[in-house]
């Protein structure tokens, strides 16, 4: 049994009848050079933005400031996606604390002011700097600059259908959910906009959303 079917059975199948766009055969290379390309250039560049921030995390907790944790990639093969830690060491084990704030609809949690968040994981969470590391993912091979957000496991296994596409294609570190209002937007408009750009991503029209991700950062409307 593959790890899909473990996850959400039948999910298997539905992403097999998804495959239905078929796309010119230079499209996948020339991604896969434009994410080697971004994702390398933006190590680089964020390099001292991320130290700072590890240094930070160190300086507030104590621990660790990187960690893994685990999300549901292309096919639905799992995957271990890096992060800076922006919560305490045991916030997993305490959600059933909060499960009752959750300010979002579907099968997915979001909270504001979640009591999880160490001193400085608000503005790590508001400014986005905690997926900085997902360059990494990138270069791994496990993520692109731009596709649908890659799920918790928990949350694929109350998927629909159409929440499903979202694993014919690659996550990414961007995508239309994160530059046209994230957290602000419901799961049923979210979803709408990831097959949207399923349906008809091309290698140009990536460009236009990373040129769209940085004044969305900047705003930081709905990054929580």
């Amino acid at each position: 049994m593959s790890a899909l079917e473990t996850i959400r059975p039948g999910g298997a199948a539905v992403l097999e009848a998804a495959r239905a766009r078929r796309i010119p055969g230079w499209y996948v290379p020339a991604k896969r050079a434009v994410d080697i390309t971004v994702a390398g250039l933006g190590l680089i560049v964020t390099l001292p933005i991320t130290l700072a921030a590890m240094a930070g995390i160190v300086l507030v907790t104590g621990e660790g400031p990187l960690y893994r944790h685990e999300r549901v990639g292309l096919n639905g093969r799992p995957f271990k996606m890096y992060k800076l830690r922006s919560m305490v060491t045991n916030a997993h084990e305490r959600r059933h604390e909060v499960r009752h704030l959750n300010e979002a609809d579907g099968p997915v949690f979001k909270l504001r002011r979640d009591p999880r968040l160490h001193a400085i994981g608000a503005f790590l969470r508001r400014t986005s700097i905690d997926e900085l590391p997902n360059f990494v993912n990138v270069l791994l091979g496990d993520m692109a600059i731009v596709g649908p957000r890659p799920p918790l496991p928990e949350e694929v296994a109350h998927y629909d259908d159409r929440a499903l596409r979202r694993l014919t294609v690659k996550p990414g570190v961007t995508c239309l959910w994160q530059v046209s209002g994230r957290c602000e937007l419901s799961f049923e408009q979210w979803m709408a906009l990831d097959n949207a750009y399923i349906d008809s991503w091309t290698p140009l029209g990536d460009f236009g959303i990373i040129a769209q991700t940085i004044p969305a950062v900047i705003r930081g409307v709905g990054a929580h």
